[in-house]
C-alpha cells in the first residue's frame, strides 16, 4: 500500500518548472490547482504518484505536475495507466483524459478499465467539444450543437458519463466543476483513497470553442438552485435558500419544495453513496437541468475486489503450490535430455 511521510507538502511542491500553456481563462487551470492542493493534503510521497494522459488539452497536465508522468497516445491512457499499476501496484496512478480522448477513440479502454476495477484514478475533463483539434463535436456534445464537423447541428445522442460508468459496473463516480477548488479538492482526495477505479467527471469550460457550455448550472446567480451537492448520509437538500429537495416517488426522483403539501426534511431521500444496488446512483448521475438539479460530489463509492489485488493474490497462491522456485527448476521441469 502507498505509505505516508511525516514531511508536510504544499501545493507548490507539486508544481513543475514547465510553463502552463492552456488558454487564459481555460477551466483546466482550476482543475490543476485543485489536484495539486489535493496531493499536498494527502501527504503521500511525490515519487509514489504517476500521472498518465492521452491526447487533448487535458493531457498536458502531467507536464505541470512535479511527479512521475507519461504522455501517451490518443485514447490509450487507460491502457497505459493499467500497465503502470499492474507493474507496480504500490504507485498511485492518475489518468488525465477528456471527453473525446476517453469516450471516442478510447471508449473501449475506458469501459474495460472501469469494469475490471483497476485501482486507478481517472479524471475526465468534460467540455463537450474537441478543443485541441479546434472545435469538432465530441461524444458528450449536446444534440443540435453546431461545430466544424456538424455545421447544421449534430444529430447524435450524447453520452452521459455517469450512466456510462455505472453501466460498466463502475464502483466510484463523482462529479465536480472546474472552478470549484474546495469541492474538487475533497472529491479528488476521496477518489485517491478509494480502492478501485474512481472516475471523476469535471464540468470544464473551453473558452475558445465551447465557451459557456455549463453556464446554465454554474452561473453564480442561479447555480445553487440548479445543482445539488451530495453528502453521504445527509438528506438531499439544495437551493439558494436550502428549501428544495429530492424525493423518490414510485420509481422516479422528484424535486419538491420544503413546506409545501406538508413536505419536511424527513420526506427527502438520504444519500447513500455506499449502497451496492446502483439504481438510485444511476438516476442521480443522469439528472439534468431543467427537470432536475445536476448532482455534484460523490455519487457512488462501493468498494469491491480490485483487478490488481486479485492478480497479486492469484500469483501468491500459484507460487505457494508450485514446485518451480527458480529458472533452473523451470528448465528442468518435464522431459529433459542431455546431449
Amino acid at each position: 500500500m502507498t505509505e505516508t511521510k511525516t514531511v508536510q507538502y504544499t501545493a507548490k511542491d507539486y508544481k513543475s518548472d514547465q510553463e502552463v500553456r492552456w488558454c487564459p481563462g481555460c477551466g483546466d487551470h482550476g482543475i490543476l490547482t485543485s489536484i495539486q492542493k489535493a496531493m499536498a493534503e494527502l501527504n503521500i510521497p511525490k515519487e509514489n504518484y504517476v500521472f498518465v494522459s492521452g491526447i487533448g488539452c487535458s493531457s498536458r497536465l502531467p507536464y505541470y505536475m512535479n511527479t512521475y508522468g507519461f504522455h501517451g497516445i490518443h485514447g490509450r491512457a487507460a491502457a497505459i495507466a493499467t500497465g503502470v499499476k499492474i507493474a507496480n501496484p504500490d504507485l498511485m496512478v492518475w489518468e488525465m483524459t477528456g471527453d473525446g480522448d476517453a469516450l471516442a477513440i478510447g471508449g473501449n479502454h475506458f469501459i474495460h478499465a472501469v469494469r475490471r476495477n483497476i485501482d486507478i484514478n481517472l479524471i475526465l475533463f468534460n467540455n463537450e467539444i474537441y478543443g485541441l483539434t479546434k472545435g469538432q463535436y465530441s461524444p458528450t456534445s449536446r444534440k443540435g450543437l453546431i461545430t466544424k464537423t456538424s455545421p447544421y447541428g449534430t444529430i447524435e445522442e450524447p453520452f452521459k458519463i455517469g450512466e456510462l460508468v455505472l453501466g460498466a459496473h463502475g464502483r466510484f463516480f463523482a462529479r465536480t466543476v472546474d472552478y470549484s477548488v474546495q469541492v474538487s479538492t475533497e472529491v479528488y482526495k476521496a477518489a485517491a483513497l478509494f480502492h478501485g477505479t474512481s472516475v471523476v467527471e469535471v464540468l470544464q469550460n473551453c473558452v475558445i470553442f465551447n465557451d459557456g457550455v455549463h453556464d446554465e448550472i454554474t452561473d453564480k446567480e442561479t447555480r445553487d438552485d440548479r445543482t445539488i451537492l451530495l453528502h453521504h448520509g445527509k438528506p438531499m437538500i439544495f437551493g439558494k435558500e436550502q428549501d428544495k429537495g429530492i424525493m423518490l416517488e414510485g420509481l422516479k426522483l422528484k424535486v419538491v419544495k420544503l413546506g409545501e403539501n406538508g413536505i419536511t426534511e424527513k420526506d427527502l431521500l438520504v444519500h447513500d453513496a455506499h449502497e451496492p444496488n446502483p439504481g438510485i446512483h444511476y438516476m442521480l448521475a443522469g439528472m439534468s437541468y431543467p427537470d432536475y438539479p445536476v448532482a455534484l460530489g460523490i455519487i457512488r463509492a462501493v468498494e469491491n475486489q480490485t483487478y490488481d489485488g486479485a492478480m497479486i493474490a492469484q500469483h501468491v497462491a500459484i507460487k505457494a503450490k508450485s514446485k518451480i522456485k527458480c529458472v533452473d527448476d523451470l528448465l528442468r521441469d518435464g522431459s529433459t535430455w542431455e546431449v
